[in-house]
């Protein structure tokens, strides 16, 4: 079926890998949840000679293979979680799993990663140790901080880490690289505003909430407009404002839901710090209060591809495939990916592999990971294991 480049050894067992891709996706398994994905990412792992761990971030799945005398080790990440999404796709292999979906393409990430593990385990071309990282709740719930928590680069220190995601809108097979920051920091911050309740027609004896909070969805548009570079990338996207419940109420407090992004951390500080000064100044000038939280467990730093290891990566692909198999100026994006917490712990490179300029968008109800691209995606692993650990 593929007409896309792809390695000898991993045409043979292509079939075998788009099989198990569809059975995951018909399976798929929320955040922290993946425990039929992992057991079988361990039993195959097992199966093919590796030394395999479980359990590493609650649900998490490594495997490690040595050959040869070098010390050199290398890590590779995939992710394994799927979405809260119900599956539109009208597929065969549709997910069976009511209001769960593979709508991100982790299960073709965690299938191409399988595909390079075997072919690596039955070639042994290589000199040093391979790190096969199997990512839980990647789309919630700090799965890679949870994997670093459970010593996962204490226990193998690896020189460098990858990884990779499919992207729909570029091309099926070619591959994106972009150095330094690539994909931006997520913060989720809430405004509390307390005001002074009473009566829908005698406003002049509230402290009005609703009014406040309006005012500071208006200021906070000045942050990015007139406190950051322009040249810098800076989203502040409120994505929810609750309020009272009759509308001859004045409630007493009114909550904002903020969506805050960054490529760079001192623009992200920046943001935090002027959110808040904004937030509390507007509530001040009409007698309310305004707290800001920045709610744990729900920021990710930006993902910042380390120069060497991408130079490297990008030098993989080019060599197999020639500069018209990689993307030319891969710009950054605003969208976030808890890669960017192990890529602080280990130098790395995170890049894209095209899913097709045609199709539905990730995280839609629609989306289908691209198998034409699985082979590809898998050879590319291997290459990079073969000039990495040589």
């Amino acid at each position: 079926m593929n007409q896309l480049p792809i390695l000898p050894g991993i045409e043979k067992i292509e079939g075998e890998m788009i099989a198990i891709r569809r059975h995951i996706h018909t399976h798929p398994e929320l955040s922290l949840k993946e425990h039929g994905t992992s057991a079988l990412v361990a039993e195959k792992l097992e199966e093919w000679g590796y030394e395999v761990h479980r359990g590493i971030g609650v649900t998490g799945v490594v495997g490690v293979l040595k050959q040869g005398n070098s010390s050199k080790m290398l890590g590779i990440r995939a992710d394994m979680d799927a979405l809260p999404i119900p599956e539109q796709t009208g597929l065969p292999y549709t997910s069976q799993h009511s209001g769960v979906m593979h709508a991100c393409g982790h299960d073709g990430h965690t299938a191409m990663l399988l595909a390079a593990a075997k072919c690596i385990s039955s070639t042994g071309n290589f000199n040093g140790t391979l790190v096969v990282i199997f990512q839980p709740a990647e789309e919630g719930d700090d799965g890679a901080q949870k994997m670093l928590d459970d010593g996962l680069l204490d226990r193998f220190p690896c020189d460098a880490i990858f990884g990779m995601h499919n992207m729909p809108g570029i091309p099926v097979g070619k591959f994106g690289f972009r150095s330094g920051p690539f994909m931006a920091s997520t913060d989720t911050v809430k405004i509390r505003i307390c005001g002074t309740g009473g009566h829908g027609a005698m406003p002049h004896k509230t402290v009005d909430p609703i009014l406040v909070g309006a005012f500071i969805v208006g200021a906070l548009q000045s942050v990015v407009s007139r406190n950051t570079d322009p040249l810098d990338t800076a989203v502040i996207t409120v994505g929810a404002f609750h309020a009272g419940e009759a509308p001859n109420v004045i409630p007493e407090h009114a909550e904002l839901h903020l969506s805050v992004r960054a490529l760079r951390p001192k623009v992200r500080d920046t943001l935090i710090r002027r959110i808040t000064e904004v937030a509390q100044g507007q509530a001040v000038s009409f007698g309310a209060q305004a707290t800001v939280e920045v709610v744990e467990g729900q920021s990710l730093p930006p993902l910042i591809n380390d120069p060497h290891a991408t130079s490297f990566a990008r030098q993989v692909a080019v060599d197999w495939l020639g500069e018209e198999g990689v993307v030319q100026d891969m710009p950054p994006i605003a969208a976030s990916e808890d890669f960017a917490v192990m890529l602080q712990a280990c130098p790395g490179c995170y890049l894209f592999i095209g899913n097709g300029e045609e199709g539905h968008s990730l995280h839609s109800a629609e989306y289908d990971f691209n198998d034409r691209c699985l082979g590809t995606g898998a050879s590319y692993w291997v290459r990079l294991v073969e000039k990495f650990l040589c």
